[in-house]
């Protein structure tokens, strides 16, 4: 099978032939038909996630086709078409998968990090970690719904909160008038630089970039009580600051990770909504230049590797 693998710390991913993968126990195998590009495979390419498995295919946003099934597989059937997102392996036995928290499990396997993930033709995954994916829904569009929109990508949280009645306020990179233009048009009632000040005191702050000197901006930015979720798997230092603006019963917490529930529960809604996804499409090989274009802040929404499109 075709596939980009990155071979080692912070560098090029490069075009191999690889054996095609054959699932083990409990697993299927995926004839890959797109791959999401996200901001964590970045990372992972650039050296600022450590000790990922090398020889390594990245990818966790993986929309395909079940053409091959391992021993004891009963969930899954050839033909199904199922996502995988970042979680691709958890122990099922400690307590935090036993308290429903399997997402901050110590044993826990990541797709595209410790498992081969779906920047390739072929793709193996455990069984208990495939979503069915919304009939309607273009393979192509539905790959960024596998973390992006679990996890809550501004473009794609902007509709699930005005689809709530939720009034959202967007913030950018100072001076990306793009930007702001684009989070208007998906609904936002209003849309600024970071340096700006918001209309009025926030109820929520979510944090995408992962610049830890933002964290104090959007606590000053919230009011008493409010909440500043930092959403990144990985985000440069947080800088101190005066103990004032966290006071009063504001909170600063991180999202880790997504549970299979969350996966579930989040595709039926996007189906119900529905949510658009704004994607630009890149053949496989491109996969290098669809990160290029992530880093330097090029995409209008996801960039999605287009696989083996129907």
């Amino acid at each position: 099978m075709r596939a980009m693998v990155l071979e080692g710390p912070a560098r090029a991913l490069q075009p191999r032939e690889l054996p095609d993968p054959s699932p083990s126990r409990g697993q299927v195998r995926l004839r890959v038909l797109a791959c999401g590009v996200c901001r964590t495979d970045l990372h992972i390419v650039d050296g600022e996630l450590p000790d990922p498995k090398r020889p390594l295919v990245p990818g966790h946003q993986i929309v395909g086709i079940v053409d091959a099934t391992g021993e004891g597989v009963s969930l899954l059937s050839t033909g199904d078409r199922v996502g995988v997102p970042w979680l691709g392996w958890t122990c099922g036995a400690c307590a935090y998968c036993r308290a429903g928290q399997e997402n901050l499990c110590d044993r826990a396997r990541f797709t595209g990090y410790q498992i081969d993930g779906g920047f390739a033709e072929y793709a193996v995954a455990d069984e208990r970690f495939c979503f069915p994916i919304p009939e309607g829904q273009p393979d192509v569009q539905a790959a960024p719904l596998l973390c992006a929109g679990l996890i809550g990508a501004a473009h794609i949280l902007v509709q699930v909160a005005r689809a709530e009645g939720r009034e959202v306020y967007a913030f950018t990179r100072p001076g990306d008038g793009a930007s702001q233009a684009f989070a208007r048009e998906l609904g936002a009632a209003w849309a600024g630089g970071t340096a700006d000040p918001p209309p009025a005191p926030l109820d929520a702050a979510i944090l995408f970039a992962p610049a830890g000197e933002l964290v104090p901006v959007a606590l000053r930015a919230v009011r008493k009580g409010g909440t500043v979720v930092c959403a990144g798997i990985h985000m440069s230092d947080i800088p101190s600051f005066p103990y004032r603006i966290l006071w009063e019963e504001r909170v600063l917490r991180s999202v880790a990770n997504l549970t299979r529930r969350d996966g579930h529960e989040f595709l039926a809604l996007a189906a119900r909504i529905p949510v658009r996804t704004e994607v630009e499409a890149f053949p496989l090989a491109a996969a290098s230049e669809a990160l290029d274009a992530l880093r330097a802040g090029r995409l209008r929404g996801s960039a999605v590797l287009a696989v083996a499109p129907r």
